[in-house]
């Protein structure tokens, strides 16, 4: 974070200084909610947790180095107190990364003002961020949040990461209402906002897809406005290839720039082939020129994002060959997503990080691609926040792992019991000779895999948060029961 004293850290966010806090005292490391993390100059923000509380941990951060901790009630330690409980420090912490980013993003203070891009979507936020970081990186130092740290604590953690050297600072923003992703974009107003996708996530939340999409289009509503020239004014990318997310152009007097496989889509990937690995190539077809891309992430769906993080570092001045080679070259960052590794002669794929029908029907692609001539296993759990329709999208992913032609599906827990039904269905049908298989738990499903892989099979694991299944592939490839 750009150093600051504790009496200007107090006025910023509206809190009093306590304890045996000096004003003069500087804040010039880590924002940190995680005490064991803290280092020398840092601020603790104490929240109060589910099972631990922030503020019994804030005399051992001061001792490990922090300058202050930012409180809702007073500690034996130099703090900031705020006037209320959780909110109000959640506010407080927005409210500094507010000021910070303005800092950033002033081009009066004498360096390169710090570009920010905001990314949404209803799938494919994190990968996206983390390809869109990789790529821009080469144009100067990159911040971007660790896994899907998109949230209204996640989201300003992240801003204050930020010092007087950021050149890129690319932020992932969800939602799981209207007016969240509104929100995170004054704490950090993008110059550039990058919409995937209008998919299910948190469907029955918002109520539908329209629902969804006018909250996604907050992003682009937050936009300045546009210019003729790249690096100019904002810039709205937006996926030619979802309607409701082309829709959006209506809603940002922002440049747009549309990318995907569409005639009239600036950023257009064109000859896609998967690769027997699962691995993706194109040819990325941008403002009159062509580069071949051979991405190093698994499943066709990249593409889509690739083309995303094209547009970016167009935008930012990079040259079409640069693109290229920074998009060969990136690589996983956050964790199951997609993440492939080798045991025993057996493929696991792990996309266990969560699940909605386009992702887990995009898993099921990338499965059947990658098989090709092996065997697949799919483990398969629910499919959370859908809503009424959520019986009838389960059944819907059970017929379509039949029609991949998996040998066998292993569904996890009573919620994804349509997953069982679906796939049934298809087998009663003579559409499917694969077995079927309900089990209770991760630790249930990985006995099931173990008792029937056998070299050159392929296993991939999907499902939402709650169901954990990243410790299906733990609890076989490493004996992992914790």
């Amino acid at each position: 974070m750009i150093a600051l004293t504790l009496d200007r850290i107090a006025e910023i966010t509206q809190t009093a200084i306590g304890g045996s806090a000096r004003p003069d005292a500087v804040v010039d490391g880590p924002v940190v909610i995680d005490s064991r993390q803290v280092a020398p100059g840092a601020l603790f923000v104490a929240l109060s947790g589910e099972r631990v509380d922030g503020h019994d941990f804030a005399g051992s951060a001061v001792a490990a180095g922090a300058t202050a901790v930012l409180a809702s009630r007073p500690v034996e330690a130099p703090h900031l107190l705020v006037d209320g409980g959780d909110d109000e420090v959640v506010a407080a912490l927005a409210r500094l990364a507010r000021y910070v980013a303005q800092e950033l993003s002033d081009p009066a203070r004498g360096t390169a003002a710090a570009e920010v891009v905001g990314v949404t979507g209803s799938s494919g936020k994190t990968t996206t961020k983390d390809l869109i970081a990789q790529v821009v990186s080469g144009t100067g130092p990159t911040v971007a949040p660790a896994g899907s740290f998109n949230n209204e604590i996640g989201h300003p953690l992240t801003v204050l990461r930020a010092d007087t050297g950021t050149k890129n600072l690319v932020l992932e923003v969800a939602a799981r209402g209207i007016g969240h992703i509104a929100h995170l974009c004054r704490v950090a107003p993008p110059r550039i906002g990058v919409v995937l996708n209008v998919g299910s996530a948190h469907m029955g939340e918002f109520g539908g897809r329209e629902a969804i999409a006018r909250a996604k289009g907050e992003l682009v509503e937050s936009l300045p406005s546009g210019s003729d020239r790249r690096g100019e004014g904002g810039v709205a990318v937006l996926n030619a290839d979802d309607p409701l997310v082309r829709a959006m152009n209506s809603r940002t007097d922002a440049r747009v720039v549309l990318y995907g496989t569409a005639e009239d889509a600036q950023v257009r990937a064109t000859d896609v082939v998967l690769e027997t690995d699962g691995a993706p190539s194109f040819t990325l077809n941008l403002r009159g020129r062509t580069a071949r891309v051979r991405l190093g992430l698994v499943g066709a769906h990249q593409v889509s994002n690739a083309l995303a993080a094209a547009a970016v570092a167009d935008d930012l001045g990079m040259d079409i060959e640069d693109i290229a080679a920074a998009l060969g070259a990136a690589t996983p960052v956050s964790r199951w997503r997609m993440e492939v590794t080798e045991h025993l002669g057996v493929t696991f794929v792990n996309d266990a990080y969560n699940a909605n029908p386009e992702s887990v029907r995009a898993a099921l692609t990338t499965l059947g691609a990658l098989a090709r001539d092996r065997r697949s296993i799919a483990v398969l759990a629910h499919m959370a926040e859908l809503g009424d329709d959520g019986h009838a999208e389960h059944e819907s992913v059970g017929e379509l792992a039949a029609e991949t032609g998996v040998a066998h599906l292993v569904v996890v827990g009573p919620a994804a019991e349509g997953i069982a039904v679906g796939a049934e269905r298809a087998a009663q049908q003579g559409r499917w000779r694969g077995e079927s298989i309900r089990v209770p738990d991760a630790e249930a499903a990985a006995d099931a895999v173990r008792e029937r892989m056998r070299t050159g099979d392929v296993v991939i694991v999907k499902g939402s948060r709650v169901a954990a299944l990243e410790r299906v592939i733990d609890l076989i490839t490493k004996g992992d029961v914790q």
